[in-house]
């Protein structure tokens, strides 16, 4: 186990629920904005739960999702850039900044709804072992392409390159990948059935299966 101990926080971006989740498919796709929510209380509130996590800066236009964020113990910022999940983040982690100049910060997924702390504390250490070398770090979603978790060491700019392939973004735009960690929790990101069936594998958070169990009764 790294013995790297460096602070985080983490940033959270959360859509308009009316533009969320798109993807899921049958049987999910009617119920997708009350899941999308679900799986960001869940991402959110095991983030809280981490030991060296110092805070979660939620950044969201979505009034719910604001709501319930802040009573679970996030900070709540709007989307002042309004130009997409990147300039969100960069906006995001800005803020994150400016509150605790000495945390390194992080851009976490939303929808991580099995996410377990114990996994999410072991893959900050180790990210934070490479950011003292490298200066930012990613960890690879569970389909190897995508992202889940970008970092940037304390005082250093934090760059993420969300979107299609953005694991071979990162890695391109000299990130070190975080590996040889067992961390499927932090890894499966949900956007699709498939995905989600996965999550439910790996057991899912209470808000999520709460939801999963209204969505069961329709």
């Amino acid at each position: 186990m790294p013995t790297a101990e460096v602070r985080w926080t983490l940033v959270v971006p959360v859509k308009r629920l009316a533009l969320a989740k798109t993807r899921l498919g049958p049987p999910y796709d009617t119920y997708r904005r009350e899941l999308a929510l679900a799986f960001a209380l869940d991402t959110a509130a095991a983030a809280l739960a981490t030991p060296t996590v110092a805070a979660v800066v939620a950044v969201t236009d979505e009034p719910q999702a604001a709501r319930l964020l802040t009573s679970l113990g996030a900070y709540v910022v709007a989307d002042e850039p309004d130009a997409g999940l990147n300039p969100a983040l960069r906006h995001g982690a800005a803020v994150a900044a400016a509150r605790d100049h000495e945390s390194g910060t992080g851009a976490l997924s939303a929808d991580l709804p099995a996410l377990r702390s114990e996994e999410l504390a072991d893959a900050l250490a180790r990210g934070g072992a490479l950011v003292e070398r490298e200066t930012s770090a990613f960890l690879p979603d569970a389909h190897g392409s995508g992202t889940t978790l970008v970092l940037a060491g304390p005082g250093v700019s934090l760059h993420p390159l969300f979107g299609p392939d953005s694991a071979l973004a990162h890695a391109q735009a000299g990130h070190a990948e975080i590996t040889a960690v067992d961390c499927p929790t932090v890894r499966r990101d949900v956007d699709t059935a498939d995905d989600l069936e996965a999550a439910i594998q790996l057991g899912v958070g209470p808000r999520t299966s709460a939801a999963l169990e209204t969505l069961s009764r329709r």
